[in-house]
């Protein structure tokens, strides 16, 4: 689950201009943009980034969902986690588009897609991946979920399978949010339970409502606030001021997402090249290294401290994590 939504009194919501069909970034969020924080190697400005497009296609129950594009070659689509959007991809982007085509898909009621009451649900964001999927006319892709992200291709596999799917990477999300009662401890590490009551999990996160770690583990929206990241303070610079979500809509999602578990989808159905990112910051990680051993032939790759090893890890650390994540996609 991705915690970098604003919560409520803590942090304001986004602004958005406004995205158009096809267009270079610029001229989709009718302004440039300049970092905070000159880096080396990366673009100090919006306009920086050649090539960087925003386009947009429409799902068969009518909602226009926004998706973030560059580079060319094998196709590298990324699924962002809950309230998350394709700015805060700026980096990656811009670093993986070198050598791959490299898109971002801003789910429904998330980022620059449209706001609607319907189709919130992982089997709807599943069938969504599967319409862009087809929208890009590609035949074969690379798929890579962080957060809810990753729970969303679970179900496009569920309902799917890989036979479309070259190779696949997920971050740092937890297989079964809930944590059922009759559960060992073992049993909740493993699955990665993360809250005993769905409806606190909701208000909490979209609310702000005060909840104790016991019924709603919040550790990763700690780690979001550390903001203590050059890389990670620019691309949530950019999401600040461009992008708006609204609460609401944002909240329609999150107890399907948080009751789902995926276990039996990850035990048999996932067959292709795999690689698996977390790190010591996160409580994910028994969690990331069962998933390690269900899937064959797997890779694991764990974070330190120092290297940023926490749920935002691909922002706060994108030198690494894009290195990482192209020797993987080069192995035969």
């Amino acid at each position: 689950m991705h915690l970098s939504f604003k919560i409520a009194g803590i942090i304001s919501l986004m602004t958005f201009t406004g995205a158009v069909l096809a267009a270079d970034a610029v001229t989709a969020l009718g302004k440039d943009f300049t970092f905070p924080n000159k880096i080396e190697g990366l673009p100090l400005k919006l306009s920086d980034f050649n090539g960087l497009q925003i386009n947009n296609f429409t799902t068969n129950d009518d909602v226009k969902l926004s998706y973030w594009e560059a580079g060319s070659g094998e196709p590298l689509i990324f699924v962002p986690g809950w309230s998350a959007n394709g700015a805060e991809y700026f980096n990656v982007m811009y670093l993986l588009s070198k050598k791959y085509h490299v898109y971002v898909l801003d789910p429904r009621n998330q980022g620059l897609s449209q706001n609607v009451e319907y189709g919130n649900r992982l089997s709807r964001y599943g069938m969504d991946l599967n319409e862009f999927i087809d929208h890009i006319g590609a035949k074969s892709v690379n798929l890579c979920g962080w957060s809810m992200g990753a729970s969303v291709i679970w179900s496009y596999i569920d309902l799917f399978g890989t036979k479309n799917i070259s190779k696949l990477a997920f971050i740092d999300e937890p297989i079964s949010i809930y944590t059922h009662s009759d559960w060992s401890e073992k049993e909740r590490q493993e699955a990665g339970g993360m809250t005993t009551s769905p409806e606190r999990m909701v208000g909490a996160f979209t609310q702000g409502i005060p909840v104790n770690n016991q019924i709603v583990d919040t550790a990763a929206m700690e780690r979001y606030m550390a903001m203590d990241s050059l890389y990670f303070q620019n691309s949530e610079a950019l999401a600040h001021e461009f992008i708006k979500n609204d609460p609401h809509f944002l909240s329609l999602v999150l107890f399907d997402h948080a009751t789902n578990d995926w276990r039996d989808v990850i035990r048999s159905k996932i067959n292709v090249p795999t690689a698996i990112f977390t790190g010591d910051y996160s409580h994910n990680v028994p969690s990331q290294k069962w998933m390690h051993a269900a899937i064959p032939g797997s890779e694991l790759f764990i974070y330190t401290k120092e290297e940023q090893g926490d749920h935002f890890l691909a922002f706060k650390n994108p030198l690494r994590f894009t290195q990482d994540l192209t020797r993987f996609l080069n192995k035969p």
